[in-house]
């Protein structure tokens, strides 16, 4: 029981290791479109939120605090979505936004970039030209998005548990070793590991509500649980901010205990 996270390129064959992993091992394959309709739940526009996932952010978007909205709400909804296990999910950056989370079987795919303009040129009738362009713009794009919002390289191996080179291997192959190598590495989930999932869809959630309250809104805070015990960080500048987090986190529930100790010390008044 666990969740697969495929990251790729644009026209990389993402897409279709999900499909074949999900009938294989009988999971729910989750893509990028199943997470912005949830996530748009809460008033964003979808259009908006597949910006935030996909365009880096220009130099005035540096300083934006809506993208951290945005994403913050993305990652709630993810969360909740494969929080029960047996799920693919080949949207963007899966592997980020699940980070301290139980059994999650991190796959990156690469492939030729001739087998991906053959395909982008398939899909969006381009010419080769075309193709070609669209794609080494595609890349950029997301490397610059990884290095912004999360200061690692894109292509960093080390971020990934698997990585298969489709240059000599057919999907289906590529299907065979992953879906074997999650029979292998995702067992049941133990008490612990349920802890843990617990633990991130929970702080997810507190930080999901912090962005949607009027009066922590504007806040850029990071939220941990262990157990129901919540501990959230970052920059206030008012005691009536560090009360304001306090009654938000609080009221989540499964929630035990809210730890401010840090926040507190950052206060002027």
């Amino acid at each position: 029981m666990c969740v697969i996270t495929i990251s790729r390129g644009m026209f990389s064959g993402g897409e279709l290791l999900a499909e074949c992993l999900a009938w294989k091992l009988e999971y729910r394959c989750v893509d990028r479109e199943v997470i912005v309709e949830r996530a748009a739940a809460h008033g964003v526009s979808q259009d908006v939120l597949r910006d935030a996932l996909q365009k880096p952010p220009g130099f005035l978007e540096r300083f934006s605090h809506k993208r951290y909205v945005y994403l913050t709400l993305i990652q709630a909804a993810l969360t909740e979505e494969v929080k029960t296990g047996n799920a693919i999910y080949h949207g963007n950056a899966g592997h980020l936004l699940l980070r301290g989370g139980p059994n999650v079987l991190r796959t990156r795919i690469i492939a030729p970039m001739e087998f991906r303009i053959r395909i982008a040129q398939d899909r969006l009738r381009y010419g080769k030209d075309e193709a070609v362009a669209y794609l080494q713009k595609a890349d950029e794009d997301r490397q610059r998005w990884t290095q912004f919002l999360y200061g690692v390289n894109w292509g960093d191996p080390s971020l990934y548990d698997i990585v298969i080179n489709l240059e000599h291997m057919a999907i289906e192959e590529a299907c065979h070793v992953i879906s074997g190598l999650a029979r292998e590495a995702c067992f049941e989930f133990t008490a612990e590991s349920r802890k843990q999932m617990d633990d991130l869809v929970l702080a997810s959630r507190i930080k999901a509500d912090l962005v949607l309250d009027p009066k922590t809104s504007d806040l850029e805070l990071d939220v941990r649980s262990f157990e129901g015990e919540i501990t959230i960080t970052g920059k206030v500048s008012r005691l009536s901010e560090v009360q304001e987090i306090e009654r938000v986190a609080g009221a989540a529930a499964g929630v035990t205990a809210v730890h401010l100790d840090e926040l507190m010390s950052s206060t002027r008044d």
